[in-house]
Order: C-alpha cells, then structure tokens, then sequence
C-alpha cells in the first residue's frame, strides 16, 4: 500500500526534532520519496535520518492511503515532536536549501524504497544537521 503525508513545519525544526514517518509496533515501511522546500529567504542544510528513539509525539499529520480509501496506513506520520528524538549516526541524503522562498530538493529511494523496521522507537525524519531552527514545507511517499 502507498501512502503520502505532509504540510509546513509547526514548530521550528532541529537537530534532534522534525518531521518524520514513524513505523507502529508489527509493520516495517519503505520510504519510496522525500521532499522539502525552504519557506523563508534564509539558507539551511537539511537532513534524512534515522531515529532509533522518538521523542514525544507532536502533531499527528494526516496520512493519505493512495491504493485504496478504506485501508489502516502502515505507519504515522508526525510533524514536529515536542522532545527530542534519539538520532542515529549517519546521513541518508542531506541538501542545502538555497536562502530564497521554494529552493528545494526532492530525494527517491529506488525501486523498494529506504526500509524502515518495524517498531514504534524506530522512524525516517528530517533534520536539521547544523542545529539552526528552521521552518520549510515537506512530503513523505512512502509503501507498507
């Protein structure tokens, strides 16, 4: 099943905060495209990583299933935590948003996507690497 979620920051994202998908406790879910796009005139760098721990819940996102209407979303979609995730090690892709309203970057996983395990401690998200606050508009596409 393929499923899409996503919005503008609610609060302003960190090294250690950001959007995410995150996988629930029996299904595994494969990241199949990210995008993210600078809603401000200043330039940051921004970050696909790994959490091994998410903080306290922030806003639900509503997920959207496009395979089919009646059918449960295999993972959740959160928009800003409210405490700081557990981020591992490592980059899955990292850009430099230009300092200009729309500068952006999309990434794709190939064919089976960026596999995320099953899980509630476990979630692909977006960072900020250099730690400045920064708000910026995003998506997840992802299969489960």
């Amino acid at each position: 099943m393929r499923a899409h979620a996503g919005a503008r920051t609610a609060n302003l994202i960190t090294a250690a905060r950001g959007p995410k998908i995150a996988a629930i406790a029996n299904r595994p879910f494969w990241l199949v495209e990210v995008g993210v796009y600078n809603t401000t005139d200043t330039e940051f760098a921004v970050a696909l990583q790994r959490a091994t721990a998410v903080g306290t819940g922030g806003t639900a996102l509503t997920e959207l299933n496009a395979d089919k209407e009646d059918a449960t979303v295999d993972a959740t979609a959160i928009n800003t935590p409210t405490a700081d995730d557990t981020v591992a090690a490592g980059e899955y892709a990292r850009a430099t948003l230009g300092a200009a309203k729309g500068a952006g970057a999309v990434w794709t996983f190939g064919k089976n996507g960026l596999f995320c395990p099953a899980g509630t401690a476990n979630a692909l998200g977006l960072y900020l690497p250099t730690g400045a606050a920064q708000h910026f508009d995003f998506y997840f596409i992802w299969d489960g």
